[in-house]
């Protein structure tokens, strides 16, 4: 087999496939141009999608040539869900999050060289089809029994909802997008994620049926725990890879807080490091998981990949800093207020405020005796410095970037408090 698909396989990205014999000849043949598509559904690309980059990725860095389509035509139709009809967003919001969409995964892929990576856009050639042609020209290649037997489709229609024919349609959107990449770029393969089998496989037969050519696809399984459920949601929801929409803090303490058993599964999806290091570290992780080595290489190379080498170091050394292990002044303002965001909080008067007025206040005491036995004992905190007088205030010179002090009690109880305004 191909040194590239057994690698593809070795990382869990290959679930159900077309012919992986005949992809694999085609690969020894030569470069293939590929496509992956995203639809612009929300302003950012989540977690989910970044199994499909990781894939453009590999397959690019092996020498093939990507075609990354962001779906401004499928967008606005939406593609049936299990849960229910989707809300049709205005037009010029989907335009917008083509452009966002656009700009996240740029940063995957090159666009230089050889095989360089080229942006396409559904709706380039679907707005000019018109009614006739959709059912002349396209729907003539289609077959309601295989359409409604797609699992989607069919649990929509047993509901009391139903499913309109917008939504229906979809599939047949998708299909001709893949005839639509043979013919202007010689696309002869389609990658996305398992629950888009049945779409990616309309689009090989209809290559087939139009075209007359023959054409392949695979897709990756969906990421799930070791129990089955869903992987991700982060407190606020989906994990983002927009920075607007969650930190790279948050987003590095999603991964550094997967559970063990999930580590060696995420590691070779989620990083593009070389298989001899992957299994060095998976060896270590599973020899002492108290470490935490395996979630701390995870959660920094997928926070590089996504927000940069720079963010991810400065995010670490925060999640360091607040348990001790740094030092808090060197954290940009806005890295710090990241960190503190979901911490208890209080307000502070500067040069009246005392550690245990913020140790009561925050909540981390339930009063000021037991907030002064803390300080007694040593187990109070000013910005990772033990406190020893309970009547020393808290003045301008303690604030952090971003004007702010933070309260240990312990190893792992923190608090933030702020000046008032």
């Amino acid at each position: 087999m191909n040194t590239l698909l057994e690698e593809l396989q070795w990382r869990g990205f290959i679930a159900q496939h077309t012919d992986l014999d005949a992809l694999d000849a085609a690969l020894e043949e030569g470069p293939i141009t590929f496509y992956a598509g995203y639809d612009p559904t929300a302003a950012s690309l989540h977690h989910g999608h970044l199994v499909q980059l990781m894939l453009m990725k590999h397959l690019q860095n092996a020498g093939h040539k990507p075609l990354a389509l962001v779906g401004g035509a499928t967008g606005l139709i939406g593609d049936p869900r299990m849960s229910g009809e989707r809300t049709l967003n205005p037009s010029d919001v989907v335009a917008e999050w083509v452009e966002k969409l656009r700009g996240q995964i740029s940063r995957f892929l090159s666009f230089e060289g050889e095989n360089a990576a080229v942006m396409v856009n559904n709706y380039d050639w679907t707005k000019d089809i018109s009614a006739i042609s959709l059912m002349r020209d396209l729907g003539k290649h289609f077959r309601m029994g295989t359409m409604l037997a797609k699992e989607s489709v069919a649990a929509r229609l047993r509901s009391d909802e139903g499913l309109s024919f917008t939504e229906f349609s979809y599939q047949i959107l998708q299909a001709n997008d893949f005839a639509e990449l043979y013919r202007r770029y010689g696309c002869t393969l389609e990658t996305g994620g398992n629950d888009q089998w049945g779409n990616i496989i309309g689009g090989v037969d209809f290559v087939r049926k139009s075209l007359g050519a023959t054409v392949h696809a695979f897709t990756t399984p969906l990421i799930t725990k070791a129990d089955g459920t869903k992987f991700g949601k982060s407190e606020g929801g989906a994990i983002w890879l927009d920075p607007e929409m969650l930190s790279p803090y948050d987003f590095f303490q999603f991964w550094i807080n997967v559970d063990d058993v999930e580590v060696p599964k995420l590691l070779k999806i989620f990083t593009m490091l070389p298989r001899e290091e992957i299994e060095r570290v998976i060896a270590e992780h599973e020899a002492n998981p108290r470490a935490r080595l395996g979630q701390r290489t995870l959660a920094r190379e997928v926070t590089s990949l996504v927000h940069g080498a720079g963010a991810a170091a400065d995010v670490e050394a925060a999640s360091g800093a607040l348990f001790g292990s740094g030092d808090l002044a060197t954290i940009d303002a806005q890295t710090l207020k990241d960190a503190t965001a979901q911490l208890p909080s209080a307000d502070l008067t500067l040069g009246e405020s005392t550690i245990v007025d913020v140790l009561v206040d925050s909540g981390l005491e339930k009063g000021r005796s037991a907030a002064r036995r803390t300080v007694a004992s040593g187990g109070a905190y000013l910005n990772n410095v033990k406190v020893e007088d309970e009547d020393a205030v808290i003045t301008e010179a303690d604030l952090l970037p971003g004007e702010c002090v933070l309260v240990r009690r312990g190893r792992r109880n923190l608090a933030v408090a702020r000046p008032k305004a």
